[in-house]
């Protein structure tokens, strides 16, 4: 056995919790997509998006409290503590912005949302990818891949929000205004975390590599 495996722990307890993270991130963002294609019983899916959320939460506090009982772990603590904070503000945000859709009790979703909702989904495949890609780090050009994508995407987001905001301003309904500004902002707000993610996840893939 080498020193590094003498070394890291054998359990990986942690990329488990990590993997189940990432997958119960893109679950949410599936049925974000879901919902704003199309906009039906809203209720019943924030109900659903709610509970997709403490999924989250649930798994977010089982790893603070591995982190808590273990002495050695595969990755640095803060590395820990990053990661799992940075995917659950994922989650809070498109939790978040379907409650805000039924709380404004808006009367349909739009291109712009769609298409922001589908930017989100598209983000947190590729980070799903790279978070499966830091257990072993074989190859870390493979997880950089994913992240400068999440990047590109973010890139893309700014760019729906900015038109969706320009054509928002061309309306003189000032409650829709906000209401719809709001929801824009809080979407592209989700690659803003994703983005987030994906720097952390190229942070530990440079430094373990």
């Amino acid at each position: 056995m080498g020193i590094k495996e003498w070394v890291i722990p054998q359990d990986k307890v942690f990329f488990d919790l990590f993997d189940r993270m990432a997958q119960t991130v893109v679950s949410a963002a599936d049925l974000l997509v879901e919902l704003v294609e199309n906009f039906d019983n809203v209720k019943e899916q924030c109900h659903r998006m709610k509970q997709i959320e403490h999924q989250g939460d649930e798994i977010s506090h089982e790893i603070y409290e591995q982190l808590n009982r273990t002495f050695i772990t595969p990755l640095e603590p803060e590395e820990i503590s990053r990661l799992a904070s940075a995917l659950d503000d994922i989650l809070d945000y498109i939790d978040g912005t379907t409650q805000q859709m039924y709380n404004y009790g808006i009367p349909e979703t739009d291109d712009s949302m769609i298409e922001l909702a589908k930017l989100i989904q598209l983000s947190v495949i590729e980070i799903e990818k790279a978070v499966t890609g830091i257990r072993t780090i074989k190859n870390p050009e493979l997880i950089e891949e994913r992240c400068i994508e999440v990047n590109r995407l973010e890139n893309v987001a700014d760019n729906v929000l900015g038109h969706a905001i320009m054509d928002l301003f061309k309306t003189e309904d000032a409650i829709t205004i906000i209401k719809l500004k709001d929801i824009y902002e809080s979407l592209e707000m989700a690659t803003d975390k994703c983005e987030d993610v994906a720097n952390v996840l190229s942070d530990i893939a440079i430094r373990h590599s």
